[in-house]
Parts: structure tokens; sequence; C-alpha cells
């Protein structure tokens, strides 16, 4: 544990910071895996309700910096294909 007031005060924003990423990042993995599984289902008014859910989920990722914009691309583009079929 660090002995200065600012190392000790930047432990507890990184650690803030940990928790708060890990949890955006669940709910995307969440997001993502519940529409793959509705593909593997076949029901289809599911599917393109939980397409949007991970689109979104992705660019949410994106826009807090979690996930590279090319990462954030080639899934939604991935994620299109397998909604199409």
């Amino acid at each position: 544990m660090p002995q200065i007031k600012s190392a000790i005060k930047r432990v507890k924003t990184q650690n803030a910071t940990k928790e708060r990423n890990a949890s955006e990042l669940s709910k995307l993995r969440t997001a993502v895996k519940r529409f793959k599984n509705a593909v593997e289902s076949d029901s289809k008014e599911d599917v393109s309700k939980l397409h949007l859910e991970a689109v979104c989920a992705l660019d949410k990722a994106e826009s807090k910096g979690l996930i590279h914009k090319n990462k954030v691309a080639r899934d939604k583009s991935r994620l299109a294909k397998l909604a199409k079929k």
C-alpha cells in the first residue's frame, strides 16, 4: 500500500474504475452471448431485438474506451452476418 497521499487516492480511483469497466464488459459479453444463443435456437422475433441490444452494448463499450473501434466494427459485422442467416 502506498504511503503518499496522492498515490493512495490514485489506488482508490483505479479500483473504482476497474470495477466499473469489469461491469460494463460483463454486460457486453452477456448481451452478445444472449444474441448468439437466440440465433442457435432459431427464435426469429427475439433475434432482431437481441441483435440491437448487442450492437448497442458494443457501441457503448467503444465510447467508454473499453474496446478498440476496429474490434467493435469487426464484432458488429460478425453479429450482422449471424443475424442474416
